[in-house]
């Protein structure tokens, strides 16, 4: 298996490369539209067919890649089943498992960022987390249909049930943090850990955040896979 974490400084988001070697098919997970040109340089560099481009959810703090990289690539985007965006090629549902060559991809459905957020488990050994839990830390739950308890019961019941050393690979990192495991989690994450599901929406309705820079523009983009013209 090929697996890379790309960054986008901007945004402060991964995006994930997979790849069967043998196959050459390739997943990008979350694409940014402003690393459209490095996607594409690494594909060609290393001999890959980009076959599907997968979301863990709408964004809205960038605009994703995903609508560019079709047109590219002739790759297909894949939306969570309940994300109702039209120009998805297909959704992914609970539970359903994507291949990408021999390689299994396991959606695993983590709402409470967003009403529609998806997890990934690649290959039985890499959680791709989107914006459910970070490193040390989790995605806020105050728009796009977000609710604090729901996220509390999908980190602690779904994705705080897998294996101690499953990898985990988050959505965005502000700090430098780059992966981290499910027990390292479970043991340190100062959003979850020893805490139960009161203190945690208490904790999560109190963060007053700002919105994020891009989310006017983001949001109405992403609905369209990242067109810029018709979301205008």
């Amino acid at each position: 298996m090929l697996f890379r974490q790309l960054f986008d400084k901007e945004s402060s988001s991964y995006t994930y490369l997979i790849a069967d070697t043998k196959t050459k098919e390739a997943v990008l997970l979350d694409p940014v539209l402003e690393q459209l040109n490095r996607y594409l340089a690494l594909l060609d560099d290393l001999k890959l067919k980009l076959r599907y481009c997968l979301e863990t959810h709408l964004h809205a703090d960038h605009i994703t890649a995903t609508g560019k990289l079709r047109e590219h690539t002739g790759c297909h985007g894949i939306l969570p089943e309940k994300a109702e965006i039209p120009c998805a090629d297909q959704y992914i549902k609970n539970e359903e498992i994507l291949h990408i060559g021999s390689i299994p991809i396991k959606a695993i459905a983590t709402p409470g960022h967003t009403d529609s957020h998806m997890a990934y488990l690649v290959n039985g050994t890499h959680l791709l987390t989107g914006d459910a839990l970070f490193i040390r830390g989790c995605g806020r739950t105050d728009f796009q249909n977000g609710d604090a308890g729901t996220l509390y019961n999908s980190v602690t019941q779904q994705l705080f049930s897998l294996p101690d050393e499953t990898l985990v690979y988050p959505g965005h990192d502000y700090r430098g943090n780059t992966v981290s495991t499910i027990g390292e989690e479970r043991k340190f994450n100062p959003r979850f850990a020893y805490k139960n599901r009161h203190e945690f929406i208490e904790l999560m309705n109190n963060l007053n955040l700002p919105n994020p820079k891009k989310m006017m523009e983001a949001l109405p983009a992403n609905k369209q896979c990242g067109n810029l013209d018709a979301a205008a």
